[in-house]
This record gives C-alpha cells, structure tokens and sequence, in this order.
C-alpha cells in the first residue's frame, strides 16, 4: 500500500478514535448531570416534606395554645363566680346570724311603754326572730294593712324583704327594699334598705345595678354603719 494511502488510513482512524472518545465523554458528562439533578430534586422533596411536617408540627402547637388559653379563660370565670357566690353566701350568713333584735323607736321607747311598738308589729317580729319567714310575712302584712300609717311601716316592709331574702325569694325582697328606698328615704331603715338591695341585685345576677345601689347608699348616708359595708362591696367587687 502506497505511503499516502497507508497516511490517510491513518488519519481517519485518528479521528474515528477522537470522536468516539469525545462522545463517550459527553455521555458520562450527561449521565453526571442527570444524577447532580436527581440528587437535587429529591434533596428538595425532603426538604418539602420536613417542611410540611414542621408546619404541621406548628400548627399543632398553636391549636394546644389555644386550647390552653380558652381552658385557663374558663378556669378564671369560674373562679370569679364562685368567689362572687361565697361572697353572697357570706353575706347571707352573716346577716342571718346576727342576734335579731331591734331599737326601733328609740325616742319613743324612752318616754315609755305607751310609746313602744303595736303589739301585732312585735308578734310579726316574733316570728321572725323565731325564722317563721312565711308567718312573718303573713302578720308584717296584716300589720301594714291595719295600720299604713305607722310609724313602724317602713320597719315592717325591711322585714318583709328579709323574710323574702331568707327564703331566696330574691325578685320579692328586691321589690320590698325597693319600697323602703322609694317610699320611706327618711326611715331609720332607709340605708339598711339599699344594702340589702345592693345584695339581693348582685345575687340575681344583676352586678351594675348592685353598684348603683352600693354608690347611692354611700352618697345618701356616708355617716351610716352601713354605708362601710357598701365600701367593702365595691372594693371587693
């Protein structure tokens, strides 16, 4: 074979050989590429996914934290409630307790027994004293009839909305404190009245108009024992 041919038999295999080389590299160059970009593509799925899981995992939380707080809100009114009702309860129990004996008239009991209280005034305070609540209220009334003009009138009405309150009739001895406020502003009973108001208002559940009775007992009559009691009331409250 002559020396040109055997030259450019050569040649071509060179290149043959070149080329064939060339193409194995792209093909592994591509083959690294496709698996740099499945790597990265499944580097972002799990990404994605604890991403989500983290989210949720937040989400959770804060359903726990509000769960939490509306449970502590709950806790908290029902403390306040109860705190309220003992209140009442002490209140009540107190009032209840107290030695149940009444100067009525004082200016009229030192000029003497004429001067003293009707008999069937001191039968119906009888009853009381005794915790006869029904009876009371049956004679406080019969006495109110007989005599509207007394001057323990305004005494048999307190009495009446006592015997009321004792019995938890609360709308009755509202509306019998009521009329001593209303009808008898002058009455030694006036400001005993108005507290007791306050505490049949608050134990109907009717806070703001407790208040207001509270604060008018204390504009009304600053100087009067209860008025002290009114104070702590509204402190309390």
């Amino acid at each position: 074979m002559p020396s040109g041919i055997r030259w450019a038999v050569c040649v071509a295999a060179s290149l043959a050989l070149a080329g064939c080389a060339s193409n194995d590299l792209m093909v592994k160059r591509q083959t690294e590429t496709e698996a740099k970009v499945e790597h990265l593509i499944q580097s972002d799925k799990r990404a994605e996914q604890r991403m989500n899981e983290l989210s949720g995992q937040v989400q959770s939380q804060e359903d726990q934290a509000k769960a939490v707080s509306a449970q502590l809100k709950q806790l908290q009114d029902t403390i306040r409630e109860l705190r309220t009702a003992q209140d009442e309860l002490k209140a009540r129990i107190s009032l209840q307790a107290a030695p149940k004996i009444e100067v009525i008239n004082q200016e009229a009991a030192s000029k003497g027994k004429d001067y003293g209280p009707p008999s069937d005034y001191v039968r119906a305070f009888g009853l009381y004293s005794a915790n006869s609540f029904p009876a009371a209220i049956e004679a406080f009334e019969a006495f109110l009839k007989n005599d509207p003009k007394s001057g323990y009138a305004a005494n048999a009405v307190y009495w009446i909305g006592e015997c009321h309150y004792s019995l938890s009739a609360l709308p009755k001895a509202r509306d019998a404190f009521q009329k001593v406020v209303d009808d008898y502003p002058k009455s030694a009973k006036a400001p005993d009245a108005l507290l007791k108001l306050g505490y049949t208002l608050a134990a109907m559940g009717e806070k703001d108009k407790a208040t207001v009775a509270y604060e008018r007992l204390i504009k009304a009559y600053p100087g009067s024992p209860v008025a002290a009691k009114a104070r702590e009331r509204l402190t309390a409250n």
